[in-house]
């Protein structure tokens, strides 16, 4: 893949309009999603996205052929958002940023639990809730996380399993958990249980 990768990148340094394009059809719905997640808001995370792209073809030549393109391309996204949130926070908000409406289908408890959920995420430092977003729902590997956040792979599994362990004990703070629940081990798995 990093072969395919160093090729469509030197397209696009020398400007070969459909490489150009075929990078951002490869990457958008990712880079998309994420954004959508770190900043809770399909607007914001429409413009942060396009920044991103500008970003990574302005920088594109700094990029190392060695390394894969995705995780490089990953932590530009997450560096974006930081960025955003950062000067969000610091203007006055006129619109209180609101989930998408939860679907119809889904019950109250599911509802709920959801939205206890994403509180619990919005409460997080950054970088917990950037691996957690990434390992979760963008079902990144390790690896490619701890490229994408330039850190080592020991430190985004100590980043996921703190922020795995803060979300549950705000669940378990609010009931919506057992207190018998936990995570004992990184990967996530209950403590296991002298009995089934």
């Amino acid at each position: 893949m990093t072969t395919e990768d160093a090729v469509l990148v030197r397209r696009c340094l020398r400007g070969d309009a459909a490489a150009v394009q075929a990078l951002v059809d490869r990457f958008q719905t990712e880079v998309f999603g994420l954004c959508v997640r770190l900043l809770h808001h399909r607007h914001d995370a429409e413009d942060v996205t396009q920044e991103v792209f500008l970003r990574v073809f302005r920088s594109l030549h700094r990029w190392d052929s060695a390394r894969p393109l995705k995780p490089w391309i990953m932590g530009i996204a997450v560096n974006r958002c930081r960025t955003w949130l950062t000067q969000r926070a610091r203007r006055p908000e006129l619109v209180d940023y609101l989930q998408e409406t939860v679907a119809s289908a889904l019950t109250d408890d599911v509802a709920e639990l959801l939205s206890e959920i994403q509180a619990a995420l919005d409460e997080l430092r950054p970088e917990y809730r950037s691996v957690f977003v990434l390992f979760h729902e963008q079902g990144q590997p390790y690896e490619d996380i701890a490229a994408a956040l330039e850190r080592p792979v020991g430190t985004i599994k100590t980043w996921l399993h703190r922020a795995r362990l803060e979300v549950l004990e705000r669940l378990r703070r609010r009931g919506m958990v057992s207190t018998e629940f936990g995570l004992d081990d990184p990967a996530g798995n209950p403590p296991k249980r002298g009995t089934k």
